[in-house]
């Protein structure tokens, strides 16, 4: 098929022990999603009413690199986030059947434009300039399931240059992992190399240039990035 000019390389994430990269074609996210999280952001949880947004394939940035810091914003806030990826999908899964469609589990970060986000709240606007910018998705490694399982419990933590920001464990979920992919696939048809980014625990807080950030999914996988 030809094109009116050369495409750009397809987004992909790196898969831990393994030069096969993971080919990303949407990234999912949901918010709301820790109760302590939902309440220092003056926000009620509403389990039938998950809330969810996107971020482009493309704001992928891999373990190592920096991450420039955004124009058109004086609050960049980091949220750490375990993260889902998919090998399958479909549509209306059920529940029971939502984890094998599942590849794998990485560490990541959902980077927010805080005060875009509340003029956005503020006017009853879209979210999409404070959540879907470039470079606003840190990815760690995956590690596959095939290899770890489904964990139901890990810590989860987030410190900036050495000082802990974060922590609770992806026990604390609101909606777990079966549940959020069953609620999505509602909503979307999800596919292979499909991201969904779980939510963030309380914690939240700016980020300046230099910055060094360390995520981990205590045992599983963990990210390094820099604000450049």
């Amino acid at each position: 098929m030809p094109f009116a000019f050369a495409p750009s390389p397809p987004p992909a994430a790196a898969i831990a022990g393994s030069a096969t990269r993971f080919p990303v074609r949407r990234i999912f996210c949901i918010g709301r999603n820790y109760a302590e999280h939902a309440a220092e952001m003056g926000a009620s949880v509403d389990r039938g009413n998950p809330v969810f947004f996107c971020k482009p394939a493309d704001a992928i940035v891999v373990d190592g690199a920096d991450v420039p810091y955004p124009q058109a914003t004086k609050e960049l806030h980091h949220e750490v986030e375990m993260v889902v990826a998919l090998h399958s999908g479909g549509i209306d899964i059920a529940e029971a059947d939502a984890l094998t469609h599942v590849f794998g589990y990485a560490v990541g970060l959902d980077l927010t434009r805080r005060d875009l986000q509340a003029i956005a709240k503020a006017k009853g606007m879209p979210w999409d300039t404070a959540k879907a910018f470039d470079h606003s998705a840190p990815l760690s490694p995956i590690r596959p399931a095939a290899e770890i399982g489904h964990p139901r419990s890990a810590a989860l933590t987030l410190a900036v240059n050495g000082q802990l920001r974060q922590q609770s464990d992806i026990a604390q979920m609101i909606f777990n992992v079966p549940e959020m992919l069953a609620r999505l696939s509602r909503l979307f048809e999800l596919k292979a190399g499909d991201l969904v980014f779980t939510g963030t625990p309380a914690g939240v807080g700016p980020l300046v240039r230099g910055d060094a950030v360390h995520a981990q999914l205590a045992g599983l996988t963990e990210l390094r990035c820099r604000i450049a």
